[in-house]
């Protein structure tokens, strides 16, 4: 044989010599040998403490997934038992994790460049205790690379890289605590007898007509206690098997069910990137006893409501730098009584978290807005977890406004009722609104009803940011058609009257009944023809007007050709300069003060007779007492005298042009209020130049 073929098998048979050599010293060299210098390593590069306390063995596995060189290279497979990890300094407690078995396959060729890639690490065993302290500091983020220190002396980062790509695990404890949340959780995590097909839970297949492979099972089952928010917190629900840490198409199977305090939450669906909650596409359905609970578990000001249900699809972009935005589409549900349908969007990413978005109702029950300012009854207030309770003694609302909650967010968000549901006394029609908070300050412009064949125009302004709150409204009725209102009384039929107001009103206080206690403002009204009876009243249920009305005209319909009132508001004492009905056999002037500090009523109700009918009433009526408890009566003394236009109108000095105003909408020379108002301009000694 020629020397150099002898010289090529030679260094051949070394090569392969050495590598038998190896194999046999891998297969048979005890790994334990090497683990203090390892733990040293894996220290180093992580910055904790890390110590591997059991057996520590290795295997040789070709990657199944891999292409080119890194298929064809064994991969190690290290596997070992009992591993601690040491919490980040400051923690408690000393210990952030201890893992009865860790298998972890490393991609060989990333040492070369000083990284420690693992493409799939498992656990077995596993209890964690992950913290976060009240200055935002946690111990789940490790300190890999870079400087550490910001003056001379301080250490430096390893030159060393960790990188994980996926996450395997069985049956395991988590314990979450974090102070910013006030939260103290406990998870536990065990697998489930048979796997559970993702379309199963969910009812959606989609994903997998499309990649059968896009959407895992369900492979394990997990129980949550504690508290979150100041507020217990319980729920189970099932996840995946495999996190998928680095994959930004892979999604990873979560369904849960929550209960904190009366708020319940239903998820099915699936999240990305899942230790850093890198975005979710899940259906959620949301019910609980008051909407303003959900503040606690989101962080999003909602007002409070009676009970409530809501399913819809929630979709989430993740950037914990910028900020994060949250979309709730096409939910439908209800609230009380009334059905919701629209989507919401919530954006982190400006100076503060704004929800926009779009409701509808296509029957709202009037009722169902009553929490929003606190009328709701006590059984109610209870059920939606408020403690305020409302006076057997008060009518006006008490609950206070949360006007701080306002504060943490803004929104731009249009509701519209396409119809409402409010008994026999109220005929209204629709509701739109616009809502703004801005700063701590709510806008409704417009809040606009429809009634009666009429509209009820308002604007309302809330600012939330003065203590005590400050709020103006500005409210314009125009054209309510009187037979809409009262549609049962026969006699109304085809009636031309008409109810047009304005008013004006502003306050401080942090509640309705504060507001109205302090308020300043006008309100200006004019009825053009119409009736008025014993039997309507009771219809609109007013017992006062019932009897007062009774007393005036008996059970018999008298038709009203004008009724105005002018009251202005000083400090929360209404005083009417006019408040006049002008029917078919008399005028009837009404006198008095209604206090809404104390909620008190004062008022005396004088007939003057029209013609040779005469009223039986030889004395004027009085309302006294409180709004809870108003008490109606006759004046001891005999009938005032009739003969003064001024008398009978009330009137000194009334300004009638803000009167007129109210005229021109209402039939222009048809409107019976005209000739009234101008015997109030004459006896208030006003002239037409005046009235300019």
């Amino acid at each position: 044989m020629k020397r150099a073929p002898k010289i090529g098998i030679g260094i051949l048979g070394g090569l392969v010599a050495v590598l038998l050599i190896l194999v046999a010293f891998v297969l048979l060299f005890d790994f334990n040998r090497i683990k203090p210098w390892l733990n040293a390593q894996v220290s180093d590069a992580i910055g904790r403490d890390f110590a591997i306390n059991g057996d520590l063995g290795l295997d040789w596995d070709r990657p199944e997934h891999e292409q080119g060189l890194a298929a064809w290279i064994p991969w190690p497979h290290v596997h070992a038992q009992d591993i601690t990890l040491a919490n980040a300094q400051g923690f408690e407690p000393d210990k952030m994790a201890r893992v009865a078995r860790v298998d972890a396959w490393l991609a060989p060729l990333g040492l070369f460049s000083k990284e420690i890639s693992l493409p799939r690490i498992a656990f077995a065993g596993a209890d964690a205790t992950l913290v976060r302290q009240g200055d935002g500091r946690d111990n789940w983020t490790f300190d890999i690379g870079g400087d550490t220190g910001g003056d001379d002396n301080a250490s430096q980062g390893s030159a060393w890289s960790v990188d994980i790509d996926e996450i395997a695990f069985d049956k395991g404890t988590v314990h979450y605590r974090d102070a910013t949340l006030d939260a103290n959780i406990n998870l536990t995590v065990k697998p489930l007898d048979k796997a559970v097909p993702f379309a199963q839970v969910t009812g959606d297949d989609s994903a997998l007509e499309t990649d059968p492979a896009a959407v895992r099972d369900y492979i394990f089952g997990w129980s949550i206690d504690g508290r979150y928010r100041g507020a217990p917190l319980s729920g189970q629900g099932k996840i995946g098997g495999v996190l998928a840490l680095k994959s930004e198409t892979t999604p990873f199977p979560v369904q849960a069910d929550v209960r904190s305090g009366s708020t319940r939450v239903q998820v099915a669906g699936t999240i990305s990137q899942p230790l850093n909650f890198g975005g979710a596409d899940l259906d959620v359905a949301f019910p609980g006893a008051s909407l303003d609970n959900l503040q606690r578990l989101t962080g999003v000001t909602l007002p409070p409501t009676p009970a409530y249900a809501t399913r819809g699809h929630l979709s989430a972009e993740i950037n914990h730098v910028k900020g994060s935005t949250f979309a709730y589409r096409n939910f439908s549900g209800h609230i009380g009584d009334s059905d919701i349908h629209g989507s919401l969007r919530f954006d982190e990413r400006g100076e503060r978290p704004k929800l926009t978005g779009e409701l509808k109702s296509k029957q709202l029950r009037f009722a169902d807005l009553a929490s929003l300012i606190g009328a709701d009854s006590n059984e109610h207030k209870a059920e939606r977890g408020e403690s305020t309770r409302q006076p057997a003694d008060r009518v006006l609302p008490v609950e206070t406004f949360d006007t701080d909650s306002w504060a943490a967010m803004d929104a731009d968000v249009k509701f519209t009722a396409e119809s409402i549901q409010h008994g026999d006394t109220l005929p209204l029609n629709d509701l739109y609104t616009h809502l703004v908070l801005d700063n701590g300050e709510i806008l409704l412009d417009p809040l606009r009803f429809g009634v009666a064949k009429g509209e009820l125009n308002t604007t309302v302004r809330l600012e939330g940011n003065k203590s005590p709150l400050a709020a103006r409204a500005d409210l314009h009725a125009r054209r309510l058609q009187l037979d809409e209102i009262v549609p049962e009384v026969e006699a109304l039929d085809g009636s031309l009257g008409q109810i047009n107001a304005d008013a004006s009103i502003t306050g401080t206080g942090n509640s309705v009944a504060a507001l109205l206690g302090g308020a300043n403002g006008r309100l200006t009204v004019l009825i053009d023809r119409g009736a008025i009876s014993r039997n309507l009243m009771e219809l609109a249920g007013l017992n006062v007007g019932n009897y007062v009305v009774g007393k005036l005209f008996g059970d018999e319909l008298v038709r009203i050709n004008c009724a105005a009132a002018d009251i202005p508001v000083d400090q929360g004492l209404a005083t009417p300069t006019v408040f006049v009905f002008d029917t078919e056999n008399a005028i009837v002037n009404i006198t008095g003060d209604i206090d809404f500090g104390p909620e008190t009523l004062d008022l005396t109700i004088t007939p003057k007779s029209k013609g040779p009918r005469l009223f039986t009433l030889r004395s004027p009526l009085y309302v006294r007492g409180t709004f809870a408890d108003p008490s109606p009566g006759v004046k001891a003394g005999p009938l005032l005298a009739r003969g003064a236009a001024a008398v009978a109108l009330g009137v000194a000095a009334t300004p009638a042009a803000s009167l007129l105003a109210l005229v021109s909408p209402t039939g222009g020379e048809e409107n019976q209020c005209g000739p009234v108002i101008e015997r109030i301009r004459k006896a208030s000694g006003k002239t037409d130049s005046d009235a300019g």
